[in-house]
């Protein structure tokens, strides 16, 4: 039946854009970058055409982490590790790290019952959130191209020269591989019901996002990307909290 085969189609249109991502990386990061995002509105609506049409699969499964664990775990690592090529030797392989970790959550996920409701460890399309936003930010910085929202070469320049720099790309580097597969539960953006009392966080993280986006447009990403691990934190620790005073 045909319309069983389009969640799979959109599935693959993101592998397709993680595949050209690579093909990009090292002629031109800023459309490589591009593709992955490309590639994340194809991952976000392969699961809701799934469950409109009424078509979810254990294959369609299995190839959504397929084509993830090359649009956002080799990808985006490739990205990191292009900042770095020029430099610091062997130490350069270490955001290569993440395509590996990027492997084995997506691979945990597939069997992990407790990920119905929330996520253990930040999720792929985060981790790569924060990669492909450096080419694109680093682009429009370079050019002085602004889209909208507030605006401060200086501060923007400074933004650049800090995500671009050696230290950050390897910390980083390290600090999201271990997030990725750390069991500490995590936000999803996912909703049974729309009552604040059951999504205060989800509603808080959309919130100040869109507000960063706001003010600073696209440079708003790798803050988003941090914000998310921040509100996952302390939504950990208010329920904590509440269980313990039950």
């Amino acid at each position: 039946m045909i319309k069983r085969l389009i969640p799979n189609i959109i599935t693959l249109c993101n592998l397709l854009c993680g595949v050209l991502a690579i093909v990009f990386i090292f002629n031109n990061i800023t459309i490589a970058s591009y593709f992955i995002l490309a590639g994340a509105f194809f991952d976000f609506f392969d699961g809701l055409v799934a469950r409109w049409l009424k078509v979810e699969s254990k294959i369609g499964k299995e190839l959504d982490s397929l084509a993830d664990v090359v649009t956002f775990g080799v990808a985006p690592s490739l990205i990191a590790f292009s900042l770095l090529k020029n430099s610091l030797g062997i130490y350069a392989l270490i955001p290569l790290l993440m395509s590996l970790m990027s492997a084995y959550r997506l691979a945990k996920f597939n069997i992990d019952s407790r990920q119905t409701t929330s996520f253990l460890g930040i999720p792929t399309p985060l981790n790569a959130l924060l990669w492909l936003s450096i080419p694109i930010i680093s682009h429009l910085s370079n050019n002085k191209q602004h889209l909208w929202g507030w605006y401060n070469e200086d501060f923007y320049s400074i933004l650049v020269n800090f995500l671009t720099s050696s230290y950050f790309v390897i910390i980083a580097s390290i600090v999201m591989s271990v997030l990725l597969i750390i069991e500490i539960p995590m936000i999803a953006l996912k909703f049974k019901t729309l009552k604040w009392k059951d999504n205060q966080w989800k509603f808080i993280f959309l919130a100040l996002s869109i507000i960063l986006l706001f003010v600073i447009n696209l440079y708003a990403i790798p803050f988003i990307a941090i914000l998310y691990i921040i509100i996952s934190l302390i939504s950990n620790i208010t329920k904590n909290e509440i269980h313990s005073r039950n």
